[in-house]
């Protein structure tokens, strides 16, 4: 396809728009600006929740709609509008609470504007200090009938948290789906994004791309992760990063630069300027 052709740029965040040190390198930046200025949109797609994103939004005035906690919500802070969401199951979300209780299992929920926890934790601090989101600390008993919950999340520091995230995983593997991520700031932590079935990126673009009237043909996705791999098999052009892992690249038509590189640059002055 021609340049200029495309009019949607999906890209994910950590690993592909935000390297190790947190921040958006100047060359990345300057580019999605020069395709903000053609008329191309510009939506995160991240399993970060919505309120982990406010800093990069306001920061790169991306004021249109973007996709948040795996694919589980679109919406646009910035117009505080919401276009599609596939919250967890009330009745799931009391089994894993109480599932989560009985093995000493730290969850954290997410609604589209809060981010629950029943006490603090290591999780809770990189919320607050790395992501700016502050928690509210509540007793989940009863959650799910005060709250629509988008997202559950587990935080695994050790190997023993690990295990335990695999227990977890594995007795509600056929009820919950489950991503394990890494992001570049800690590549030693497990983080794993707990959404309802079916939920997936390329669900969520494709709801995107339908509110937007523009072609699954006209968008770009660049991603880096494994939960990268359906919007990027579902997007006219799929770009991974260099630093994504095999099977990743296996499914994209490009292979950009990494993220500590400029890739994200790279790919748009490749494929829109």
């Amino acid at each position: 396809m021609a340049k200029n052709s495309y009019k949607l740029l999906v890209i994910d965040v950590d690993g592909t728009l935000v390297g190790r040190d947190g921040n958006i390198l100047p060359e990345d930046r300057e580019a999605l600006a020069r395709a903000a200025d053609l008329g191309v949109e510009i939506s995160l797609s991240t399993g970060r929740a919505a309120q982990a994103c406010f800093g990069i939004i306001n920061d790169l005035v991306l004021d249109g709609y973007h996709i948040f906690f795996d694919g589980a919500l679109v919406s646009s802070p910035v117009q505080n509008k919401e276009i599609y969401a596939h919250p967890l199951s009330g009745t799931v979300v009391k089994q894993a609470v109480e599932f989560a209780r009985l093995n000493d299992i730290s969850i954290d929920f997410y609604s589209a504007t809060d981010y629950f926890i029943e006490r603090e934790t290591w999780s809770s601090t990189v919320h607050r200090d790395f992501f700016g989101v502050l928690p509210t600390i509540v007793d989940f008993t009863g959650l799910w009938l005060r709250e629509r919950i988008i997202k559950g999340g587990i935080v695994a520091t050790s190997p023993q948290e690990v295990a335990k995230a695999r227990n977890f995983h594995h007795e509600f593997n056929d009820s919950l789906y489950f991503s394990w991520v890494k992001t570049p700031t800690y590549p030693e932590i497990d983080f794993i994004n707990v959404v309802a079935p079916g939920v997936s990126k390329a669900k969520a673009l494709k709801a995107l791309a339908s509110h937007l009237g523009i072609a699954l043909t006209d968008v770009i996705a660049i991603g880096d992760g494994t939960n990268d791999i359906s919007i990027l098999s579902s997007a006219g052009l799929a770009v991974a990063m260099g630093n994504a892992p095999a099977e990743v690249k296996a499914v994209a038509d490009y292979v950009t630069l990494d993220v500590e590189r400029g890739g994200i640059a790279a790919a748009i002055k490749k494929f829109l300027l």
